[in-house]
């Protein structure tokens, strides 16, 4: 398994232990890709998981630029046209210096 992958896995478990339900991870289409798609309660969450071992360029806050935010925002689009309907989303972040779920920040409705 990847890095990514396991940064993904790592940010499903730390997630799913807080009470979300896991519905798609890494759903893909033509406009981007979100890593995980979850609900927490009555909320749809689009998740995006960054894992940055070194902070020489900002480490993993850093890495989520306008140009990826837009990325995710048009993906999101996409898979609320997919499933047919529009409830409350927000769009969360999990960063990661290191594969250590003791280490992840949880970065809510950014």
């Amino acid at each position: 398994m990847n890095r990514g992958a396991e940064a993904e896995t790592l940010a499903e478990s730390f997630l799913t232990a807080r009470g979300l339900a896991i519905l798609v991870r890494n759903y893909r289409c033509r406009v981007g890709e979100i890593d995980l798609i979850a609900r927490d309660r009555d909320t749809l969450v689009f998740v995006e998981v960054r894992l940055r071992s070194s902070s020489a360029f900002g480490g993993a806050g850093a890495s989520i630029t306008a140009a990826k935010r837009r990325r995710l925002e048009r993906a999101a689009r996409h898979y609320l046209g997919y499933i047919g309907g529009e409830p409350p989303c927000r769009f969360d972040a999990i960063l990661l210096d290191a594969l250590d779920s003791k280490r992840i920040e949880w970065l809510v409705d950014v």
